[in-house]
């Protein structure tokens, strides 16, 4: 009896104990400290009408933008070829991105000083590239400088390699514009002409230059690259030349000194909003060049304008799917240029919203480089509404 006493006392004790240690009235602060719920990473978040690469760190974004694309589980969806470039030069990995397309059909990826990283040496492995057939069978491109370190890592990948070398800018945008020439048997007689300096105006170029096979080549403020110039004399003075940007980046006195070597035409807008804005509706209707989107169902690529590499890294959003100009908005939201446009762009349907057509954008960097609410705002402006003004839902 004493011992069946003695244990019905400890067990509640310990009952007692655990309940003192289980959260409840006394144990508040410590209760209101255990989360609600584990936080999941995710690589992408869509919306009804957008699609976020989430990521802002270069290297893994474009890794993600190349998993979105080209999903490799069939040889249908492997790439050609890959484009290999420095993170820690924009402009040479800009003029890279003509390489996209032809001959590559695959993804720009990064590496660093330091040499290839894990998410792209794992992702080379993933993609598995076929090797572009009117290229010799080559599986990788690398464009501009790299270190020992990098050819090294590569070759334990048994791929095949070729190089585009050298650590001009402009030097190299030539250098890009005649290996296109050799490898697609055609030299195109239409170029953009964007600045070295000013990132901000010369990156919608990108995207363009990934779809078709217009190269982008450089200029300073108030000067003419000599390689530049001997990549536009390639043309025969018969270029169709097109600055990107206003006067205050690339000179009226350089836009006068272009004539000579072709018919040169300005696509511009005050800041960058406006100037990748007035590229997306570009069309020259003599030759077809520029996107000239000014209706409804349509593709955006959305970045801000201090994400240089990002807006590299989704270039190939204006390659496959549904092909996407850039253009640029605000880290928590969209400038009033921006907003107006997609009030241009908004679907309207007369009975159904079933009808269509649709729009939709992708977004490249995480919440720190563009909000949640700024997605929520761009989603809502996307998306296709009555055209009589009702609630496009009612009666659905």
């Amino acid at each position: 009896m004493k011992k069946r006493l003695l244990t019905a006392t400890f067990i509640l004790l310990l009952g007692a104990i655990l309940a003192g240690c289980s959260p409840g009235a006394d144990n508040k602060e410590e209760s209101s400290a255990i989360p609600a719920q584990t936080a999941v990473t995710t690589p992408w978040i869509a919306t009804k009408n957008t699609t976020r690469i989430n990521s802002s760190d270069p290297v893994q974004a474009a890794v993600l933008v190349s998993r979105t694309l080209w999903t490799a589980e069939t040889k249908g969806n492997r790439p050609s070829s890959v484009v290999l470039t420095s993170v820690d030069n924009w402009q040479i990995a800009a003029v890279s991105t003509d390489l996209i397309h032809h001959p590559n059909n695959g993804p720009v990826l990064f590496f660093t000083q330091d040499g290839v990283p894990d998410e792209t040496l794992t992702e080379l492995k993933r993609l598995k590239p076929l090797g572009a057939d009117g290229n010799d069978g080559i599986q990788v491109v690398i464009v501009g400088p790299s270190s020992e370190a990098v050819e090294s890592q590569l070759s334990s990948l048994n791929l095949k390699l070729d190089k585009i070398e050298g650590d001009d800018p402009a030097a190299v945008a030539g250098a890009i514009d005649a290996y296109y020439a050799k490898v697609s048997g055609e030299l195109p007689q239409s170029v953009i002409i964007g600045s070295v300096d000013s990132p901000e105006y010369t990156l919608p170029a990108v995207n363009w230059i990934a779809h078709m096979p217009e190269p982008l080549l450089y200029v300073r403020s108030s000067e003419i690259p000599a390689a530049t110039t001997d990549a536009l004399k390639e043309r025969g003075g018969s270029a169709a030349i097109y600055i990107l940007g206003p006067q205050s980046v690339i000179s009226a006195d350089v836009e006068e000194q272009l004539k000579q070597y072709g018919t040169v035409t300005r696509i511009a807008g005050e800041d960058p909003y406006e100037n990748a804005i007035a590229f997306a509706k570009f069309k020259d209707t003599a030759n077809g060049f520029g996107w000239g989107i000014t209706a409804p169902g349509h593709n955006l690529s959305l970045l801000t304008t201090d994400s240089t590499m990002l807006a590299i890294a989704a270039a190939p959003f204006s390659h496959l799917g549904k092909h996407a100009p850039l253009v640029f908005m605000k880290q928590d939201g969209l400038p009033d240029s921006l907003m107006n446009y997609t009030m241009e762009l908004q679907p309207k349907f007369k009975d159904s919203p079933a009808e269509g057509p649709y729009n939709h954008a992708w977004l490249t960097g995480d919440a720190a480089t563009i909000s949640a609410a700024a997605q929520s705002e761009i989603d809502d402006m996307l998306e296709i509404s009555s055209a009589s003004g009702d609630n496009p839902h009612s009666g659905h």
